[in-house]
């Protein structure tokens, strides 16, 4: 190819090529061709050459040897070279190349062209990419441009002047004086730019904040005229009138209007009438009523307006543009813990979102939905949300069974619906649901005497229709274990009255222990829930011998384990075996707040200090000799024996039973094992913004040693998620930070979150501590620091 062709026939070159290995040989020709052109000092085709190395460029080829070309031309005087040399500099350079350093003096010099256009090359040039040194350079010849009386040079001036405040943020005192009065100009491309520097002063200085809130009546006259105008061939956009400069004042409007009084009544007015004059038929129009309501919703507007606002939402939620649905109900979610009364209003619509194909429009439905369940429509609200469970998507179901379960613990009319809600989920979704409902709804079930019999004969009937949801399942065998006895009675006031034989029941379990689809925590509610029927029913117990015995070989460390232990109580602690598997007494709740998110190792603190919690902590704490004697229980057994059965069958976090009967105490057979109580750690509260809460509490383990719970609470309306506690100390100090109960915060300190930091002072030095808050909380993240000087206790 020769070097002289066009720009054109190199083009065509490049696309003939039938191969990769073509198109690399034509490019290759033609740059060696451009750079033999580049070294003669006297080349009339400098343009011409540099464009078609810019094309290249394009391709992803490299380019950088037009680097220093682009300078020489930047220098020209012909502004066809200069043109070309800009555009270069644009693509080839950027504030990382050295050689972007040396257009600075020849920008300079442009930027006082008599030539507008020139001039215009300079601003786009460094607008796009000056550096900081450069920035700093050239700052005072910007500020003399946006006072020129050309409107087009002040509106590239205006653009250049933001790229200037983004690069170096103290130079906005420089602009902030022209900016002002650049609000007076009739051009809207003037106005646009004006508007868009007065933005980006204002969100990177409080005091430039301060200084222009004086202006919002100029913006709210401006936005005005662009309501009221007539049709404008030059600005209408689809009977819009110039719809870009309108969403950039309201942007403006809502930073100024923040927390200010005065400016948000300055604003009102004209946010009403933007609301209701905007044609909401065509996505321009959808567009500036979109910024009217953010801005309406992030002032102190009126309470009329806000609902004005999430009216135009509910209109957004009707529209067949799925974008627009998606950002409705995004929008409806900041705000439903604030104008929760409002959004109620568009529930049926909100809800029939659920619905829609598009997972991500789905997934918004659901979080609104879930907010807006209340008391008063917690029964409407439950059946469509267990509608959309059972036909949801999988990447869906873990969460829908969640804010289920928190809404039913929240708002639940009548215990036996809660067990019902509960119930239907886990027949439903019961492999998506999270670990502690297990023990937590065995904890409902047992403060419901009164429906024990209920509940028994619903789990059997479940329990036999799929065993396959080990959640339900697990639940299933600690009812029938606990209530067995109802069962067999077949007696039921809720129920239609069905009679169940022992056989019945004992095969049920069976199926489950030899199910292949149980899990090893399954098959072991199951074979202490069989174990627990040996106790109330009398037909039957050899047969319940012979299953025990036959898992006392089980690969499963831990199944075997309970089956040594259950042989042992039929041999030799035969007369103990009624006081070991009594009925488990009712758990009591020491906190209304308690909720499905709260861990089951919180729970068991809470409960009375006097009464043995898992015997498992306990080993450590005691004498060898005692803990001997607590290994050796039940005396020249095969197998080391857990003090209690009961407690290594039912679910993690539940209490031993402590019921007495002819056997004796079970708690009298620990022999004087029982931790003496102790008054609980004092607790001061760190950290108390936004609704969050943190309190922390000491316990001094050693000399050196320290342990600190940090405990925290929400007491906002909406859900806190995403919660993390990040801890530092001085480097002397050893720091281990365990697991926490859990990273979600439900409202109104339904539940808390419990993290334990261990800590080790060696060297006994003043010790601090520093800690991170990180959450979510309505699709916005927040990060707070805290700092810890005085511990309590110490």
């Amino acid at each position: 190819m020769s070097p002289s062709v066009p720009l054109q026939e190199m083009i065509r070159a490049i696309r003939s090529a039938r191969t990769q290995c073509e198109e690399r040989g034509v490019i290759q020709r033609e740059c060696a061709a451009i750079r033999a052109q580049f070294r003669q000092v006297d080349n009339g085709a400098r343009s011409h050459n540099l464009a078609k190395l810019l094309y290249v460029h394009m391709l992803g080829y490299p380019a950088h040897f037009g680097q220093m070309e682009c300078v020489r031309m930047i220098a020209s005087p012909r502004y066809s070279e200069k043109r070309v040399g800009y555009l270069g500099a644009m693509m080839l350079l950027d504030e990382k190349q050295d050689a972007s350093l040396l257009i600075t003096n020849s920008i300079k010099n442009d930027l006082s062209h008599s030539n507008q256009y020139v001039q215009s090359l300079a601003l786009c040039t460094l607008a796009c990419m000056g550096s900081a040194e450069m920035c700093r350079d050239l700052a005072p010849e910007i500020d003399r441009l946006l006072r020129a009386s050309n409107s087009y040079i002040k509106k590239k001036a205006a653009l250049c002047a933001v790229h200037i405040v983004r690069k170096v943020q103290d130079l906005g005192e420089l602009f902030a004086p022209a900016a002002r009065s650049l609000l007076s100009e009739k051009n809207h491309g003037v106005l646009h730019g004006a508007v868009v520097l007065i933005t980006e002063l204002c969100e990177r200085n409080p005091e430039a904040l301060e200084r222009f809130r004086k202006t919002v009546p100029d913006l709210v006259q401006i936005m005005k005229s662009l309501v009221i105008s007539g049709y404008s061939p030059e600005h209408d956009v689809a009977g819009i009138s110039d719809p870009f400069l309108q969403v950039r004042i309201l942007r403006l409007l809502r930073i100024l209007g923040r927390n200010n009084e005065a400016a948000s009544d300055a604003m009102n007015d004209l946010l009403a009438q933007v609301a209701t004059n905007t044609d909401s038929t065509k996505t321009v129009g959808n567009a500036v009523l979109y910024e009217t309501v953010l801005t309406v919703l992030d002032i102190k507007s009126e309470s009329g307006l806000r609902v004005l606002a999430v009216n135009i939402l509910g209109r957004f939620l009707l529209n067949n543009d799925r974008n627009i649905r998606y950002i409705a109900m995004t929008s409806l979610q900041r705000i439903v813990g604030t104008d929760h009364i409002a959004v109620q209003r568009h529930r049926g619509t909100i809800v029939d979102c659920l619905k829609d194909q598009d997972a991500s429009v789905k997934r918004r439905a659901l979080d609104l939905s879930l907010a807006l369940v209340s008391a008063s429509n917690i029964r409407s609200m439950m059946k469509e949300l267990l509608l959309f469970l059972s036909s949801c998507p999988p990447e869906l179901r873990a969460q829908a069974a969640s804010g289920i379960f928190n809404a039913a613990e929240r708002y639940a009319p009548s215990q036996r619906w809660h067990i019902d809600t509960i119930l239907h989920v886990l027949t439903t979704a019961g492999g998506d649901v999270r670990d502690e409902t297990v023990p937590n709804l065995i904890q409902l079930i047992t403060n419901t005497s009164e429906l024990h019999c209920y509940t028994v004969h619903k789990l059997y009937r479940a329990l036999l229709t799929d065993i396959s949801q080990q959640s339900l399942v697990q639940v299933a065998c600690w009812c029938i274990g606990e209530y067995g006895d109802l069962l067999l009675r077949g007696e039921c006031q809720e129920t239609e009255p069905v009679q169940v034989t022992e056989d019945d029941v004992l095969d049920a379990l069976e199926t489950v222990l030899q199910s292949h689809m149980s899990s090893p925590a399954t098959r072991g509610f199951a074979l202490t829930a069989t174990m627990k029927l040996s106790t109330r029913i009398t037909d039957n117990v050899d047969r319940i011998r012979s299953i025990v015995s036959i898992y006392g070989s089980c690969i499963d460390v831990e199944l075997q384990q309970r089956a040594v232990e259950y042989n042992a109580l039929f041999k030799k602690y035969d007369h103990m075996r009624a006081a070991v598997l009594e009925r488990m007494p009712v758990i009591e709740k020491n906190s209304p707040g308690h909720t499905n998110g709260e861990s089951a190792g919180e729970a068991i603190k809470e409960i009375q200090p006097a009464k043995v919690k898992q015997a498992e902590p306990l080993l450590p704490q005691q004498p060898a000799n005692q803990v001997c004697d607590l290994l050796d229980l039940l005396g020249g057994s095969e197998e080391p024996l857990q003090p209690s059965p009961a407690q290594s069958s039912t679910a993690p976090g539940l209490p031993i039973n402590t019921a007495s009967s002819a056997g004796g105490d079970l708690l009298d057979l620990l022999g004087g094992l029982e931790p003496t109580p102790t008054a609980p750690a004092p607790s001061v509260t760190v950290y108390d913004k936004g609704g969050v809460t943190l309190t922390l509490s000491c316990e001094k383990q050693s000399d050196t040693g320290l342990t600190v719970t940090l405990t925290a609470s929400n007491s906002t309306d909406s859900d806190i998620s995403g919660f993390t506690l990040q801890a530092a100390v001085p480097k002397s100090v050893q720091l281990h930070m365990k697991a926490p109960s859990g990273d979600f915060l439900p409202a109104r300190g339904a539940a808390k979150v419990i993290q334990m930091v261990v800590l080790n002072n060696p060297n006994k030095v003043n010790l601090k501590m520093r800690i991170r808050i990180s959450h979510s909380s309505q699709g916005s993240a927040f990060q707070d620091t805290v700092q810890i000087d005085s511990f309590p206790g110490l």
